[in-house]
Parts: structure tokens; C-alpha cells; sequence
């Protein structure tokens, strides 16, 4: 039979979008699944505030009757605007290892692209940057963590045959926490502090942390990553979204926020300890007992790993040692809580400045990610 791509139209359909990844990688022992309760919510437009700037569709590719594929066409049309292109993405990318799939699904997303005025299609990407990106092209026996993307390699094979080409890459970083912050460091971050007026935001729970510098923060968020390739601003209902969801749940002392002498936030940095494992042994469902395993992980008894999840800093506070005043302080934290690694989320191959910030500790790459584009 020939392949069948279908639109997910129903709320069955997207149940069963989301559980063909989850049984696509249920053998895979480097894939990390997404929580099911953040993917019913991350592609229900009643539900994602990216809705209100983004347009999508969701679809399924059926081989004899079998899901085969699933993928996502999206048009983020603030980053359009932004950028000044005209570009369809697709996310939520799997197959199985058979080109016709493969081949179907891409062409469904061209023809969705085409229809709406695009003239180049690009991928894999999710509504925002906040959201998995980018396609694995090299680190394919490490796991991956929360927040990143995990692929079979024949993915890569399958993209190059249907005519895309990388457009940008990622690097994920691997660092061990070391014993003690170097003196040097201590110094260094000593002297900014007293030369900019700053002082690091210690009293109250992360709670309340969050209550006073949550929006501050991702305003940070906005104005440091303007200049990224892709990047979309977050509206207010994004940020109220993350703050309510994800930051107010961080134990505060995995967090670090700055500020100046009149008590405003100049730069921010969010880590957790890695839910890798807890989201394997789950299935990414939080019933009957994944609960426990995120709960343990994040509160009782950690994991040997963290996620260095975010960092922002104000401009006219880039490259004057705030990011070494950030480390500084969270990596006490580190040491006294157990962790021996930790893992940063995507940074831009060119991206040397945030690179630059990794060279006193031990760090490798140990991951790569692509982002694949060809014109319509």
C-alpha cells in the first residue's frame, strides 16, 4: 500500500502523535521522553500561548494502516517578521527507517509551506526556542537530557536525500563540577561585584524569588537572545506560563539572580538537577508512579548530573564577569548537593562568548545537533 498522510484533527488523533515517539525510542537507551502532560499542552492550541503568534498543523503518516511518521508544519510568524523570511518549520519529526515515510511527511510540510506563501522550510524546530530544536548529528550513544532532542542517525541520511543542508549548529557541553570554585575565580568575582555595585539575590524561597524577578527574568531572556538566529520574543502569556509551570518549582539553590544597587535584575541563571532518568523509568507519564521518580529527583536524592538550563544577562552587563559571579555562586550548591556533572542545554557553535565561559573548569563536547534548510 502506498503511504497515507493523514491530519491529526481529533484529540484521539493527538494522542496517538504523541505516543508514536514514546514507542518509536521505548528500546532506545539514550532517548529521553518528553512529559506527556507538557506535549498535550505544548500542541493543544487552547493550551499554548505560542498559538496566538504561531500557525500549525499536526500530521500522521500511515504505512498498511500502521502509524509509520509524525511531523509538525509550523509558521512562527514573529520570527518571520523578525527575521524577514519567509520560512515553514518542521517539528516533531519521526519515522521509521523507510524513505518513502520520510519522503511523505517532508512533502506534506512543503505543500502546507507553500499554500501559506513560504518560501523555505527548515528544521526540525518547535513553536519557540523554548521547545526541542534541532536534529542529533553527532554524540549518539550519550543520553539525551530534558530539554534536548534525541534521534535515530538515519534521520540525518534520510534529511540529506530529500535535498536539505545544515543551516547552523548547536554543541552541547559536558563539565565536571570541580571540588571547590578556583581562587582565581573567587577573586574574580569579588572584583565585579564591588567595581559594578552588584550583589546576588540570596533571602526568600524560589518561590518568591520568582514572584519579584520572574518577569524581569525573561525580559532578560528577550533582550539577550534577540540576536540569535530564530529567536521569537516571549509574550507575557509565555512568561506567565514558565513561571507558573516550570521556575517557581526550582530549588532556589539552583538558581542565581543579580542585582544592582537600586534592586533591579541585571542577569538571572536557572539550573536543575537532570530529569533524564526519572522521565526514563516514567515513560514520561507522571501516573501511576512517575510522580515519584520526578519528585526524588528534584527534591529527595539527586542524580549525579544538573542541567544548566539558562542564563541571561542585561546588555550593558555582557563581558564584564557576571556569568563567572553566577557560577560562582551556584557552584558551592553543586558540590554540597552531590552533583559530578553537569550538561548545558544548546549553544550555538559560533556562540564563543558563552563558550569562553567553560574554559576554567573541565568541559568537552559531547553532543551536536544541526538545524537542516532547503528552499521551497
Amino acid at each position: 500500500m502506498s503511504i497515507e498522510v493523514r491530519s491529526v484533527s481529533s484529540r484521539r488523533d493527538l494522542r496517538k502523535f504523541i505516543n508514536f515517539g514514546y514507542g518509536l525510542y521505548k528500546d532506545c537507551p539514550y532517548a529521553v521522553p518528553a512529559l506527556y502532560v507538557d506535549e498535550m499542552d505544548t500542541l493543544s492550541p487552547r493550551r499554548n500561548p505560542a498559538y496566538g503568534f504561531c500557525d500549525a498543523e499536526l500530521f500522521l503518516a500511515y504505512r498498511d494502516g500502521k502509524i509509520a511518521g509524525r511531523v509538525a508544519a509550523i509558521i512562527n510568524n514573529n520570527a518571520n517578521a523578525r527575521w524577514n523570511q519567509k520560512a515553514v518549520r518542521f517539528g516533531w519529526l519521526d519515522f521509521i527507517d523507510d524513505p518513502e515515510v520520510s519522503a511523505a511527511l517532508i512533502d506534506k510540510v512543503e505543500q502546507w509551506g507553500r499554500g501559506r506563501g513560504m518560501e523555505t522550510v527548515h528544521g526540525p524546530l518547535g513553536f519557540t526556542d523554548f521547545d526541542r530544536e534541532g536534529l542529533l548529528v553527532e554524540g549518539f550513544d550519550q543520553m539525551a537530557t530534558m530539554s534536548t532532542t534525541y534521534n535515530y542517525p538515519y534521520y540525518v541520511e534520510h534529511l540529506e536525500r530529500l535535498g536539505f543542508k545544515k543551516e547552523l549548529g548547536w554543541i552541547e557541553m559536558r563539565l565536571t563540577v570541580p571540588e571547590k570554585v578556583p581562587e582565581r575565580h573567587a577573586r574574580l568575582c569579588e572584583a565585579v561585584l564591588k567595581r559594578y555595585n552588584l550583589h546576588v539575590v540570596h533571602e526568600g524561597s524560589a518561590r518568591r524569588r520568582c514572584q519579584k524577578y520572574g518577569k524581569a527574568f525573561f525580559s532578560l531572556v528577550n533582550e539577550g537572545y534577540s540576536d540569535l538566529a530564530g529567536f521569537s520574543e516571549l509574550t507575557e502569556d509565555q512568561m506567565n506560563l514558565y513561571i507558573s509551570k516550570y521556575l517557581k518549582f526550582i530549588d532556589h539553590r539552583m538558581m542565581c539572580f543579580i542585582a544592582d544597587g537600586e534592586g533591579r535584575l541585571v542577569a538571572g541563571g536557572v539550573s536543575m538537577p537532570s530529569l533524564s532518568v526519572a522521565l526514563q523509568k516514567s515513560h514520561g507519564r507522571l501516573f501511576p508512579l512517575g510522580w515519584w521518580y520526578m519528585l526524588r529527583a528534584l527534591f529527595w536524592k539527586y542524580p549525579d548530573t544538573l542541567d544548566l538550563l539558562l542564563i541571561a544577562v542585561a546588555k550593558e552587563y555582557r563581558n564584564k564577569g557576571i556569568n563567572a559571579i553566577m557560577l560562582g555562586d551556584l557552584i558551592p550548591n553543586y558540590i554540597s548537593m552531590g552533583f559530578k556533572w553537569g550538561e548545558t542545554t544548546l549553544e550555538l557553535e559560533s556562540n564563543s562568548k558563552i563558550q569562553a565561559m567553560w574554559e576554567m573548569y573541565d568541559h568537552r563536547i559531547h553532543k551536536r545537533h544541526s538545524l537542516f534548510a532547503k528552499k521551497l
